[in-house]
């Protein structure tokens, strides 16, 4: 598909997908091609297919069932605009992959004792929050706010910043959020307590691989909490063998 390099790559994608649900090529009532078929027509991964798909559904045109695929509900942008606004929530958290990792190593040889006390003490924060996503995402976000500030480079801790008021205005990660606490996803415990024990030996390797991991993960995480393939096979299996019980 043809890009422009000004346009973020799944709004790009998602106005291709909106133009041909407008033309009818993509009847409303009807299922969505699969996630691969769309990846191969559009030229760009599946990542990029499920948050074109997260901003179609933010938009109103399609509508996500687990049961069934992806199926058109309307031909128009509630409101007869679009609201692709804002960094795609996997654009982001590779972003934040790659910063957050380097700010994690640089604050492993800055890092004071005071600094770790107050890192130990949001993890506990985390532990004792248990199911209530709330209070564990506000401990988990104050946890690398402050290894950002720990660097002591206020260019760093600002682009550190940056990232998350990125992803707080960002409608597309909001429900891709909201899918992902659906699907029993939170903050997890084990992988903060890694960070924090690289930062406590001030190891920069080790600290810069703790954080590369539990953001991989989270992106692992995130993408299974979309996945929507396997419903659809699971759900065209079941129509096969129903087909089969009529015939016979």
């Amino acid at each position: 598909m043809a890009r422009k390099s000004s346009q973020r790559l799944y709004a790009q994608v998602a106005g291709g997908i909106a133009q041909r649900i407008a033309s009818g090529e993509y009847p409303v009532g009807r299922r969505l091609p699969s996630e691969r078929d769309l990846a191969v027509a559009f030229g760009v991964s599946r990542p990029s297919i499920r948050e074109a798909i997260i901003a179609l559904e933010v938009d109103g045109l399609v509508e996500v069932r687990m049961s069934s695929g992806v199926h058109v509900i309307a031909s128009e942008p509630r409101g007869g605009k679009s609201a692709m606004t804002g960094v795609g929530p996997f654009e982001l958290l590779e972003a934040r992959r790659a910063i957050e990792a380097e700010a994690c190593a640089l604050a492993a040889q800055r890092v004071t004792d005071a600094d770790l006390a107050g890192l130990r003490s949001l993890v506990e924060e985390m532990t004792a929050a248990g199911p209530d996503w709330r209070t564990a995402e506000d401990a988990d976000e104050r946890f690398h706010f402050a290894i950002a500030d720990a660097t002591r480079n206020s260019a760093m801790s600002a682009a550190v910043h940056a990232l998350w008021e990125a992803k707080a205005q960002s409608p597309q990660y909001r429900l891709f959020s909201r899918k992902a606490h659906e699907a029993g996803v939170f903050p997890r415990i084990d992988e903060h307590a890694a960070i924090l024990d690289a930062l406590a030996s001030r190891d920069p390797l080790a600290a810069r691989e703790a954080m590369r991991l539990h953001i991989t993960r989270v992106l692992e995480s995130l993408l299974q909490a979309t996945e929507v393939e396997e419903a659809e096979r699971l759900a065209e299996q079941v129509a096969a063998r129903r087909r089969m019980f009529v015939a016979g």
